[in-house]
This record gives structure tokens, sequence and C-alpha cells, in this order.
């Protein structure tokens, strides 16, 4: 059989079939390329910082799908500015404090001839109303205080016997007798059951210290008498708490206070007399009143001395600043008179 040869190829056949191979590849190619291009144009928007942006994007951590907030811009540091150092503080002025003198302390008058004429030694278990009467004025319960400058009313319930001594002690709470009061104090008085001219009293009493400065006599303690007109009659402080010393007086319609010469002068000597026991005293005689704190002869006065009849009074005050509660005790007082 003849054999024929296949048909020579025409020129550009197989070229143009290559070239639609070539195009499909480009075509592909610039599809994908657009593609990717795309993509990167999007995930560049929406996760990359626009270029010269100040402001950053920041993931915030939460159970909630991701979320953004927009940083603030930082702001530069300011530098620090040196603390200025500390003033020292002043040191506070200590309060001088006296100075107790180391004396015998006798029991009783200077020598002599004494009958002892009135004695409480406050060993019972409640107060002997036959010799003692609580509050001012003669009045019964609570009463007003005697000094109009007291931030106070005298409550019986301020007034306690037991284990040997006699108790007065201020409480801060509010009360009424006349005045609307912040305090409840202690008094007792010898009005109408022991009035007496002239002798020497003596009583040994327990006052306390201010807390911080034990020698300061906390408020306003008293151990006096007095007469029923007053300051006609006079009234003879035999210890009083003034401003934290312990003062004697003698008062009459002529003068404030008397000084007291010799010996402490203005009547405030120096010793301490808180905190432990002390006795006061004063022998009144005609013309002449002697007070004697620990036994010791502290002065006299012997102008415009009383002769009208006096009754015992012990008290427990506030005075400004007032400490509360504290108390005041006594362990006995006695009045002894020349028979």
């Amino acid at each position: 059989m003849t054999q024929v040869a296949p048909p020579t190829p025409e020129r550009g056949h197989r070229r143009r079939r290559r070239d639609r191979s070539r195009r499909s590849r480009f075509v592909t190619t610039t599809v994908i390329t657009a593609v990717v291009i795309c993509a990167a144009a999007i995930i560049t928007q929406g996760w990359l910082p626009t270029v010269g942006s100040a402001k950053q994007t920041v993931a915030v951590k939460s159970s909630q799908p991701p979320q953004f907030y927009e940083a603030p811009p930082t702001k530069p540091m300011p530098t620090p500015k040196p603390k200025p150092k500390p003033k020292p503080k002043p040191k506070p002025t200590p309060t001088p404090t006296h100075t107790q003198a180391v004396t015998p302390v006798p029991d009783g008058p200077p020598p002599g001839d004494w009958t002892l004429a009135f004695d409480d030694e406050f060993n019972g278990t409640s107060l002997d109303t036959t010799k003692w009467s609580t509050g001012w004025g003669g009045g019964t319960g609570i009463t007003a205080p005697v000094n109009s400058t007291e931030d106070d009313c005298y409550d019986p319930a301020q007034v306690a016997e037991g284990g040997g001594a006699l108790s007065l002690t201020l409480t801060r709470e509010s009360e009424s007798c006349g005045i609307s009061a912040q305090y409840a104090a202690g008094l007792i008085n010898t009005d109408g059951k022991f009035n007496f001219t002239y002798g020497f009293i003596q009583a040994r009493v327990w006052l306390p210290g201010t807390p911080g400065n034990s020698d300061y006599v906390a408020n306003w303690p008293g151990v006096w008498t007095d007469g029923q007109n007053w300051p006609d009659d006079g009234e003879i402080d035999i210890a009083e708490g003034i401003n934290g010393n312990v003062c004697a007086f003698f008062h009459d319609a002529a003068t404030v206070y008397q000084a007291l010469s010799p010996g402490g002068g203005n009547g405030c000597p120096n010793g301490v007399y808180t905190e432990g026991w002390h006795t006061f005293a004063a022998n009144w005689e005609p013309g002449i009143i002697t007070w004697y704190y620990d036994g010791v002869d502290i002065g006299s006065v012997t102008s415009g001395v009383t002769s009208a009849p006096m009754f015992l009074i012990l008290d427990y005050d506030a005075q400004s600043p007032a400490h509360a509660p504290d108390t005041m005790k006594v362990d006995y007082i006695r009045v002894w008179q020349h028979p």
C-alpha cells in the first residue's frame, strides 16, 4: 500500500497553538495577581496603621469577639518638681512640774485645847444623810451649779461611799437643772446639819491629775466653807483646783480673794497634790485664817476675816478643759473647835 506522508502543517499553525497557551497562562497569572493585590489591600486597610497617622488601634481583652478602641496619643512625661523638705514641727513647751517638798504630815490641829466637833470617816456603804445633803441651795435631786460658769448639774448619782472613801465623780452627760449642761457633777454640804463658827478644818483627799500631765489637777475640785449670805459672810477655800493648781483663798464682799502671807503668797503653793493622798487644812480663828497643806503652813490672812457661821462643802465640778469621767476621793473630813 502506498504510504502517504502526513500533510505538512501550515506555517504558523503550531505557533498559534502555543500563543493561545501563553495567553491562557498570562490571563490566569493576571487574575491571581489581581486577587492577591486586592486581598492585600483589604488586609492592609483593616489591620495596619494608615501611613502618617499618629493613632493606633489596640485590642481589648474580653471574652467577647475582639473589639478595638482608639488609643490616645502618648503625652511626654513632665519633669518632676523637687518636693520641699517638711519644716520641723516646733516641740511643745513642757508644762512646768511642781516640786513636792518632803515633809512630815501631821494629823490634826496644832497644839492647843481642841474638841472634835465634826467627823466623817466615810467608812460606810452610803452617804450619811444625817450629816450631808446632796446638791446645792437646799434643793433635792438634780440641782443647779454654784457658779454660773460651770457646765454641769449636781446629781446625787455622782455621789457614792464605799471602800473607806467618799467618791465624787464627774461624767459627761446631758442634764437639765435650770440650765442645759453637758456634765453631771457631785456635791455634798452640811448646811442646816452642821454649821459652825471658828475651828480647825482638815480633809484627806485624792485629786486626779490630767492625762499626760499628772501634776496638773483635773477639773474643779473643792474643799471649802460658805456662809448663808454670800459674799458678805465670806467663803473659805481650803483646797480649790484652779488652772491645774491647788489653791487656798478667802473671799468676802470687799475682795475677790486675798493673797496669803507669809508662805504661799498668791495662795497656790508649789507642790504636787495629785495622784496621791494629801491633807488640806485651815485654822479659822478670830481675825486670822491660816492654811496648812500636808502639815506645812502655806500662809494666812488677817484682814476682813468673817465671824459668820459656816457649813462644809465638798464638790468635783467641770472646768474647761473638762476631763470626764474622773473621780475625786475623800478619806475623811474633820472639824475641831476650842471648848
